[in-house]
């Protein structure tokens, strides 16, 4: 009898085997335990849900019929006026052109703005009838925000409209909280529901500055595209965001590339800076940047669970990783001209495709390879193109105010909104990109009679 059926014979020999091979495939589930447990703590799911799925019966948004339905509340006209402004009658009738026009009476409406402290307006407006065409005819105050008169003549100033979509769309304050808040900061006593109506109605005017950064967006050379989880409705939804040269666009939407076709279209030919989402590959005409943060982060993680021979090949990945940014830097110090740039890009990009061309018998270090080989032109494209970024993220920092807002309200109940949010982060984030002041353009947007777009974006 020789040695190896010896052992096979030997009871002992026996169960060491079986337990090595336990072992072996204890060792393999906790690996993928391990890597799937390190995708999700980076992964930026909305916290706090107890189930992916809403409630069977859900509240209906709005006001509740019965005894649930409420006092009817209006805001009550001011005891003590600041400033009067006086809106006198048109120089002609904006129906007909008509000059013949003749006062019938005198309206008042009312704001409460914040400069400094609580500014109560009174605005006589001048109201009469044309003498030509019959039809009403009234002047509109630069500081007016509408032209709502009886039960709805006392309202919010265009500044208190603007702090109220910062506090909620820039630091996250839920509308509770925002009502709490603007007593003790400005002295204006108002409702959780007149901060969301402030909301729902800012969004409303920004509507035309929206559909002109999607414009925008669009027509950029390079769009830096990123998504995060999102609740809408007690529905999972997403959060999509798209950075351009001069311009933020968000859109909520579901979990496909739908939102990302509907603004750019197949067709679009730029660039996209983007994380490796397996969508962003149906863009056939368009150049593609892989995140090298990204890849640099995965081959870090490798190395943290891998030893010895394992770990040559995300130790040799990152190693070119750090020659390209070492390309980079030497291409801002004007040391290294963009022809020479661009060829040392295009032989790091052959190295990392031999280097990924091999045979690999660790399970993490052959999805690797094939996720380089299958972007193998797209990794350093960057030094080709020396007007893009080596990562996204700009997409990311761009995600953080969202992200912030979810882990406080988590998302939207309803659709109106979640296009408000939609709007109004992507008129902040742009205005932000711009350098311009968000108050005073919001302040403009909301008195101007006719839709106001941003100033510079576009150009």
């Amino acid at each position: 009898m020789d040695a190896d059926q010896a052992q096979v014979d030997c009871p002992g020999c026996r169960r060491l085997q079986a337990e090595v091979v336990a072992l072996r495939a204890e060792l393999a589930r906790l690996r993928v335990l391990v890597e799937q447990k390190t995708r999700e703590g980076k992964r930026q799911a909305a916290p706090f849900r107890k189930s992916e799925q809403p409630k069977a019966d859900p509240k209906k948004p709005g006001r509740k019929p019965g005894d649930e339905h409420g006092e009817h509340v209006h805001r009550a006209a001011p005891t003590r006026i600041d400033e009067r402004h006086d809106v006198p009658l048109p120089g002609c009738c904006p129906h007909c052109r008509s000059r013949h026009i003749q006062e019938t009476r005198v309206e008042r409406q009312y704001q409460t703005d914040i400069v400094r402290r609580p500014v109560e307006r009174q605005f006589d407006v001048h109201v009469g009838r044309c003498q030509d065409c019959g039809l009403t005819v009234r002047n509109r105050h630069a500081l007016q925000t509408s032209e709502a008169i009886g039960a709805a003549a006392a309202q919010l100033g265009p500044d208190a409209h603007a702090a109220i979509t910062l506090l909620n769309k820039q630091a996250g304050l839920p509308f509770g909280k925002i009502a709490a808040l603007f007593p003790d900061l400005f002295g204006i006593a108002i409702n959780r529901s007149t901060a969301c109506r402030s909301v729902l109605q800012t969004a409303r005017r920004c509507q035309p500055a929206y559909e002109q950064i999607r414009r925008d967006i669009r027509g950029s050379p390079w769009v830096v595209p990123d998504e995060t989880g999102w609740r809408l409705g007690g529905k999972s939804a997403w959060m999509h965001v798209f950075v351009g040269p001069s311009g933020t666009y968000y859109d909520i939407g579901d979990r496909s590339g739908d939102v990302a076709e509907r603004l750019l279209g197949l067709d679009w030919s730029g660039t996209l800076i983007h994380d490796g989402w397996s969508v962003y590959d149906r863009f056939r005409k368009a150049f593609h940047q892989q995140c090298l943060g990204h890849l640099q982060r995965r081959c870090e993680g490798l190395l943290e669970m891998t030893r010895g021979m394992a770990a040559r090949l995300p130790q040799q990945v990152l190693t070119l990783i750090s020659q390209a940014y070492e390309l980079r830097r030497q291409w801002r110090e004007r040391r290294l001209s963009d022809d020479d740039q661009a060829c040392a890009g295009l032989a790091l990009a052959s190295q990392l495709e031999q280097l990924a061309s091999g045979r690999f018998k660790q399970e993490p270090n052959r999805r690797l390879a094939d996720h380089i080989l299958a972007h193998a032109m797209n990794w350093f494209w960057f030094l080709i193109d020396p007007t893009i970024d080596a990562t996204n993220w700009r997409a990311e920092q761009a995600i953080r105010p969202i992200v912030v807002n979810r882990k406080v309200w988590g998302g939207n109940r309803t659709a109106a909104g979640g296009q408000a949010q939609a709007i109004l982060g992507s008129v902040l984030a742009t205005l932000r990109q711009l350098a311009s002041d968000a108050i005073t353009w919001l302040t403009t947007a909301l008195c101007h009679p006719n839709p106001l777009l941003l100033p510079t974006a576009g150009r």
